[in-house]
Parts: structure tokens; sequence; C-alpha cells
């Protein structure tokens, strides 16, 4: 390779694939000056590569320095990890065809370079976290205009990188992590660099004599938030659970009577059979889903990808978006079912329909004959009590839950204006729709805002039913059977299933259950 000398300054001739630059510098050039030069030069990552002169013989940092001081060095080859077999092909078939050498010995991955690699892939690191967070460019733009950070821009560089951190590795990350934050820092941002301590971040992580360090501090200010906030939830009362009354238990309880916590029932084994696959995996299975018609493709593609569903349930950012991205709940039936046995288990799943019509139907109903009675509940009443063809209103089995809810007492205090009555809290847990008038779509178009679930039942009367749809979002999902206390377990369910709340008028008549 061709030194020259101009205007004072030196230039090494470099090749990557088919380019060919000069890379220019003026006075004292090392190896690893070098590598982010050519890093820049051609808009490169540097994270695994090798330097090979025109004999195909590897360059590494302990002949760079002697080579440059050559007059013939010829043009230096750069080649990344994935073209490194090739060129090593090369290397080993050029020369002499005598095998190896008693005077060449060949370090593949000496301590320098690999520590040179460890440095590469966290300054990476740190510039994909700051890149992909809110902020972070105006982090990277200042320090490449100036060299430099104010001190606003390194609190919000610190910032992100510790929001980062405790949601990757938790609130308390090892040290190992908190040292590798800090070791990238200062590798992707050279003049944040210490010069006067042994190891340069030590002003942003430090474990010598009680954690210090911007690093530090920081997380320890979050870690007293958390805490803060734990303990404040921690006094909020609990539920209150009077045994002698079984049926006045929790709301939240008592509609999917699971005789406690249905969370105490979930077996975390069988929702993470999917916890190991990747997002293009998941990305994929949600297209199949989207263009086959052969449902049992479809619920099996459904259960594989249910861990990712549920984390896009819990994402506050992507909740909204669950029945755009799994469209098949709108048109296949059994979804629901399928996702709550996942989570709770079947005999968890199974306790609703096995017990309310044995057991809790009754009690519903001896209770409710002994509230003031208004004609809404004495409808109700007749209706359950009915053993041939109801006239008019809800048949038996959803009239006894909907007798439930007059069970539950009343907000406490004042009436408040927009307080429901309990006929009224009723019909927030199931609507009519006449299929000679409305039809389903134009019900959905109607809706003014958001609600929560509640099931849309279709039919001529109302206790004649064709169909049951469970509506959230202005979405509605049908029910896989047009039985009333079907419908009624599955709509609970997405509950669960969704993690939605609720309607507020029924919520709190479930809070006032809780405190009395």
């Amino acid at each position: 390779m061709l030194l020259f000398r101009l205007y004072g300054m030196q230039a090494v001739k470099v090749k990557y694939k088919d380019r060919q630059k000069y890379i220019c510098y003026k006075g004292y050039l090392n190896f690893a000056s070098f590598l982010q030069c050519v890093g820049r030069k051609f808009d490169m990552p540097m994270l695994d590569v090798k330097v090979y002169d025109e004999s195909k013989t590897e360059v590494d940092e302990g002949v760079f320095e002697f080579l440059l001081n050559k007059q013939d060095l010829g043009v230096l080859e750069i080649c990344s990890s994935n073209e490194d077999d090739g060129v090593s092909s090369l290397a080993s078939y050029s020369g002499d065809s005598e095998g190896d050498s008693d005077d060449t010995i060949i370090l593949q991955h000496s301590t320098t370079s690999m520590k040179r690699i460890e440095d590469c892939s966290l300054s990476r690191m740190i510039e994909s976290i700051l890149k992909k967070k809110p902020g972070g460019d105006r982090v990277l733009s200042e320090y490449a205009r100036t060299k430099s950070l104010t001190d606003g821009r390194r609190r919000d560089m610190v910032n992100i990188l510790v929001a980062h951190m405790t949601s990757e590795h938790g609130t308390r990350p090892s040290r190992r992590v908190k040292e590798e934050y800090a070791k990238g820092i200062i590798t992707l941002f050279p003049n944040l660099a210490n010069p006067n301590s042994k190891l340069g971040y030590e002003h942003y992580y430090s474990a010598k004599g009680g954690e210090s360090g911007f690093l530090a501090w920081t997380l320890k200010y979050f870690q007293r938030k958390t805490l803060d906030r734990q303990k404040r939830k921690s006094r909020t009362p609990l539920p209150k659970v009077t045994p002698c009354f079984t049926i006045i238990q929790p709301f939240i309880y008592i509609l999917i009577m699971f005789s406690g916590d249905p969370k105490a029932d979930q077996d975390p084994v069988q929702y993470k059979n999917d916890s190991m696959m990747t997002e293009n995996q998941c990305c994929e299975a949600i297209a199949l889903m989207k263009h086959t018609t052969d449902e049992k493709v479809i619920k099996d593609q459904m259960k594989q990808t249910f861990h990712y569903r549920q984390n896009m349930v819990h994402d506050s950012k992507k909740a909204s978006d669950i029945f755009t991205v799994f469209t098949r709940f709108l048109d296949i039936t059994g979804l629901i079912e399928q996702d709550f046995r996942l989570m709770f288990g079947d005999a968890t799943s199974s306790k609703f329909l096995e017990k309310w019509p044995k057991d809790y139907k009754q009690k519903v109903l001896k209770q409710s004959r002994c509230l003031p009675q208004t004609s809404e509940l004495q409808h109700l009443i007749l209706n359950v009590e009915s053993t041939s063809d109801i006239e008019e209103g809800w048949d038996g089995d959803i009239s006894s839950v909907l007798l439930l809810i007059h069970l539950l007492p009343p907000p406490h205090g004042h009436k408040r204006p927009g307080k429901l009555s309990a006929r009224q809290a009723c019909d927030h847990l199931v609507k009519f729709l006449q299929v000679n008038g409305t039809s389903i779509q134009d019900h959905l178009d109607s809706i003014k805002e958001s609600h929560q679930p509640y099931l849309l039942a279709c039919g001529n009367t109302k206790h004649v039913i064709h169909n049951y749809f469970i509506v959230i979002d202005k979405h509605a999902m049908p029910c896989k059977s047009p039985n009333s206390l079907i419908a009624c377990d599955e709509l609970f369910k997405a509950h669960f299933v969704f993690g939605t709340s609720y309607h507020e008028d029924l919520d709190q008549r479930r809070v006032n259950l809780e405190r009395d």
C-alpha cells in the first residue's frame, strides 16, 4: 500500500468490498484510531472486523505501527466477520504451499482484540438505546457537533440508560451490567472519559467504597421512588371476604365464581410455550393466521403467540392494537376460552358453568326475594323461577346473573350526578339488538366512546336470542354458543384475557362491597 505525505499529512489506502479509499491522518495513528476512521469512512459497524495486507496476512495491533512505517505497505483490506472465512481461505492458500510454518504463530483472538471487540459491542449497545428512545437523538447530535455534552444532555442520557437498564435487568441490576453501561458510554463518547482515572468511566459508575457515579446515583433514586410506590400500594385495604355469606364475595370473583382469586390457580408453565419464539417468528405466525382459513392452524398459532399477545395487552402503547394484529378474534369462536385456559388451567375455566346452575343461582334467587321489591327486580325473579316459556324479558339464566347486580350495595353517601341505578347498571352488562332492526355494524358505529366489555344479544326478542357477541372498543367478537350462561362465562373471561376492567358503575359496586 502507498504511503504519501501531503501538507504534513499522511494517508493509508484501504479497501472494503469493492470500494477503495484513503484514510488521512496527521501525526501518530494507532490501530484503534485507524479502525474508528475506517468505520466512519465506509459507514460500517466495527464490532468484529479484521485487517489484511496484500499478502492476505492478518494485521493486528502488534504489527500495525511497524507496517505503517514501511514504504511499500500496499492496500489494507478490511473484512467483517461474515466475510472472514473467504479471506482466511485465500490467506491459507497464498504464498508457499507448505502447511504451517514453524516461525509463524497466528493468534486468532488476542486479549487486546477481544477487549476491542467487547468495547465496540458496548458502544453499539449504548448507541442503539439512545437512537430508539425519545431524546436520545439530541444526545448523539450534540456530541457529534461539540464533542461534549452539557449537564442537561448528560442527565438526559443517564436517565434514558437507567430506564433501559431497569426494564431489561430489573431495579437491582448486577455490578457487571452497570460497569458495561458505563464502559459503553466512554467508548461511544471518548471525550466523556476521565483521563485521570484508572478505567476512565468511574464518574459514571464505580463500585469502590460504596457505589457512586451518575448511573449509580440515578439508579438509587429510581429504586427509592419504586419502593415508595410499593409502600403506598401496600397501604390500600385488601378485599375482604365474608365466609358466612358465600354469595357476597368481591364482585369480580362473584361474577366468575372462582371461590377466590383466579390467579391463585394460575399455572405459569401453561402459557410460556412461546416464550422462546423470536419477534420475527411471532410476526410470521400472525401473518399466517390472517390469511389461512384452517381453523385448527389458527388456534394452534394463537396458542403459540399467547405470550407475545399478553405482552401487548399489558403494554399501554400496544393494547389498543390487539384486534388489528390478532384479527381472528373477530371471526373465530373459542379463542377467548383457549387463552383463558392457558392462563388459569382447565379446572378453573370450568368452575362458573359447573357451580352457577347447581349452587349459586338458587342462592341469588333466595337473597333477591329479601330485597325491597321493584318492578324490574320482580320481573327478573319471575323469569328465573319460570318453568315454562318466558313471554317477556331475558331468559332465566341471564336473569339470574342480572339479579346479582341488584344484590350488590349502591355507592355510599349522597347519590352523585351520573350514578346509575341497578337496572341501568344491568344495561352495561348486556344489551339487546333486534335482528330485523339495527345491524351489528350500525350498533358499533353508534358507539360514541369506548366502553368496557359487554354482551350484545341479537335475536327477535330478549328471550329468543340467536347469537351473542362480546363488544370491546367498538369490536364485536362472536361467542361460541347462543346459550346465555355460556355467553356470560365467556364475557367474564374476556376481562382477564384482554386485561380490561368492569364498567365504572359496576366496579363502584365491587369497591363498596369490598369495603363492607
